[in-house]
């Protein structure tokens, strides 16, 4: 049984990388009797308190799409006549969508900004929009170079590499973070979000924090680095590297491990370089402080972490509700689809897709704050 359960989320995952673009991500429980890669429907309607009819509407981060895949899937095996529409269409697009009043919730990489809370005042009446953080993970930076095994890069080079300041593979650079390899004469083509990303906005986090001056931008979710060529969502980019001799990218790992992508190691500073693996990405998720005020639960994260086994390119996608005057259609099945999916049993099927659980502190918080929505 627990074989057949990993094979159907390793079978899920794959099938979603080969999905590019805005997927709509319908779920209505009429004939769906698996339950999804979690286990059975009866397994989990056990486990699901289903409120609420109709149609829930939601879109943004498509680093959490492989995440809504089996989360969706397994909400429509318990709830039946509950229909869960999510579209990756960015973080960017998917709070402007939000704050329009279209949607019920939205899914960001990025945490709110002031400017944004405030203007979601118009869209929650008598509230304002907050950050539930509710999916973990290491932003993989992925590579397709010729007979290369275990490439190792750092904040700095990355972020030369990224700003076409380091074009070739066989570069001084590259090659001193890497003896011994075989550093092709290749050139570096690397690939960027073409939408606003919290993706985007994540890494160009890390590179402003760590490479030591090397990133001359601002961090945002729109891409400001020089040269390079752009693709539509993670899945576009990681498609990109994986048809692409010499490219590189960054996108969630879940995408890395569907397409078997290489991964590059990041040298932090710590005794040995650090792989992007789940357990690695929670090490330095655990760092990461609250940001937020009154229920907004943002955290700030800690892209210099230089912990033994720390993988320091990690987000938070966060989802983004009213925290009152959330719409009256909408909010029991609202909430208990978020309730879900803070759950014990909706992060623990995280984790194979490639993500990481909330801390169980952090989850906590969450699971109390879903419960006051009104």
């Amino acid at each position: 049984m627990k074989l057949q359960r990993k094979n159907r989320v390793r079978a899920l995952a794959v099938g979603a990388l080969a999905v590019s673009g805005a997927l709509a991500l319908s779920a209505c429980g009429s004939d769906n009797t698996s339950g999804g890669p979690g286990g059975s429907s009866s397994a989990k309607a056990a486990n699901i308190k289903c409120d609420g009819k109709g149609k829930l509407l939601a879109s943004g981060s498509s680093a959490q799409k492989n995440a809504m895949d089996v989360w969706v899937q397994n909400y429509a095996g318990a709830c039946q006549g509950t229909e869960i529409n999510y579209q990756p269409t960015g973080s960017g697009a998917g709070v402007t969508t939000f704050l329009q009043g279209q949607t019920a919730f939205a899914g960001s990489d990025s945490p709110l900004k002031p400017e944004e809370i405030a203007k979601s005042k118009t869209v929650c009446k008598g509230g304002e929009a907050i950050d539930l953080p509710m999916v973990g993970g290491p932003v993989a930076v992925g590579y397709n170079v010729p007979g290369v095994d275990g490439l190792v890069l750092d904040a700095p080079t990355l972020a030369k590499i990224f700003d076409s300041q380091i074009t070739n593979w066989n570069d001084e650079a590259i090659k001193k973070l890497n003896p011994g390899a075989k550093l092709p004469d290749l050139k570096i083509q690397a690939f960027h979000r073409s939408d606003d990303s919290g993706t985007t906005d994540n890494f160009t986090k890390y590179l402003k924090a760590a490479s030591g001056g090397a990133w001359k931008h601002e961090p945002a979710k729109k891409w400001e680095g020089t040269g390079g060529q752009a693709a539509s969502g993670s899945a576009g980019v990681s498609s990109q590297v994986k048809q692409t001799s010499g490219a590189i990218s960054y996108f969630e790992l879940s995408y890395a491990t569907a397409g078997k992508i290489p991964t590059v190691k990041i040298s932090t500073g710590a005794t040995a370089p650090v792989e992007a693996t789940v357990d690695n990405a929670s090490k330095a998720i655990a760092e990461a402080q609250p940001a937020g005020q009154g229920n907004d639960l943002a955290l700030k994260l800690n892209y210099t972490t230089k912990a033994e086994g720390a993988y320091p390119i990690t987000l938070v996608t966060n989802e983004i509700v009213c925290d009152k005057g959330n719409k009256a259609d909408t909010l029991p099945a609202t909430k208990s689809f978020l309730t879900y999916v803070a759950s014990k049993d909706g992060q623990d099927a995280l984790k194979a897709l490639g993500y990481a659980p909330l801390p169980t502190e952090i989850a906590d918080k969450v699971r109390k704050t879903v419960a006051t929505l009104s």
